[in-house]
């Protein structure tokens, strides 16, 4: 979602940034790379750890809880699609193939984001709370997905913007077509690159799943 469908990544970057000054600190390049595609909990410890602090169970809960009605307010007015995102979810809907969102973004923030996605162009949605802490990198979140459309994930093909979600969903089993959003995401097997979502319809999909 995140990213991928969404031009979202930089809104993440106003209250982290924010809560880091919070904390006497600006939010280092470095530290903000390493968080995308990852779930707040990891940000979390990402954001403290590079300041030199070890954060206590309460410094998370509070920090998570400032940085999520945050981006409560952000997702509401702010959402904007990546270039060629609306017309690709319409065009793998029209396919009759079903379809899951996958995002490390958890339950209550995606349900705001829905409201932009449009929630009819998925059979299931995965959010990163919903996977007993094992999100991606780890293949659980995919794993579930596939599980829910009552597919192997090795005929799934994902879509993915992040080195985070792209092993995620390799590690799944998935061919994963990879549009860079913030990141690079490095070439390996079972990656088709592509520069961006503009274009992608039906032929594309199998060519993909070809290459991979």
């Amino acid at each position: 979602m995140d990213g991928t469908l969404l031009d979202s990544e930089k809104l993440w970057d106003i209250p982290l940034r924010e809560y880091s000054l919070k904390l006497g600190t600006p939010l280092a390049a470095e530290t903000r790379t390493a968080m995308v595609g990852s779930n707040v909990p990891t940000s979390m410890g990402l954001l403290f750890g590079g300041i030199g602090v070890v954060p206590t169970e309460a410094d998370i809960r509070e920090a998570m809880g400032w940085i999520n009605a945050r981006m409560r307010e952000l997702f509401a007015t702010r959402l904007e699609f990546r270039p060629g995102a609306p017309e690709a979810l319409r065009a793998v809907r029209a396919t009759g193939l079903p379809v899951a969102l996958v995002t490390s973004t958890e339950r209550e923030l995606t349900e705001v984001a829905l409201h932009t996605l449009g929630r009819d162009h998925f059979d299931v949605t995965v959010c990163g709370d919903e996977v007993d802490g094992r999100n991606k990198p780890l293949p659980d979140p995919y794993l579930r997905a596939a599980a829910l459309l009552g597919v192997d994930p090795a005929a799934c093909l994902a879509i993915e913007d992040s080195p985070t979600g792209t092993t995620s969903a390799v590690a799944a089993g998935c061919v994963v077509l990879v549009v860079p959003c913030e990141v690079p995401v490095p070439d390996g097997p079972r990656r088709v690159p592509r520069t961006s979502l503009v274009g992608l319809d039906a032929d594309v999909l199998r060519a993909v799943m070809a290459a991979g």
